[in-house]
């Protein structure tokens, strides 16, 4: 898949895992960076759906039309896929789903 990072903060906390960490903490930012390679790595969104850990699934509600993938316990990655095929994703936000 083609990967997009809607901000400049993603895309260099992706490329500097320190940058990463000191956003989101160590764990949270391995995972991250984990996930944006496995997202280069598939095909389409079909792939995602196989591979069980990212319960990769749809968003409802305010955020319809985008997808979330599991970084740990209660982060996730969201994402919006560019074109009809599902091929080229991009990663709008790293959210704590729970807040607290």
């Amino acid at each position: 898949m083609q990967v997009e990072f809607r901000t400049r903060k993603l895309r260099d906390c992706y490329q500097d895992s320190k940058k990463a960490a000191q956003e989101w903490g160590e764990k949270v930012a391995r995972h991250y960076i984990e996930r944006v390679n496995i997202l280069k790595a598939a095909k389409s969104a079909d792939d995602l759906y196989k591979i069980v850990v990212l319960r990769f699934h749809p968003l409802k509600g305010d955020k319809k039309g985008r997808f979330a993938l599991t970084l740990t316990d209660r982060w996730r990655l969201i994402l919006t896929f560019l074109d009809e095929a599902k091929k080229i994703v991009r990663i709008e936000e790293v959210s704590k789903h729970y807040g607290d």
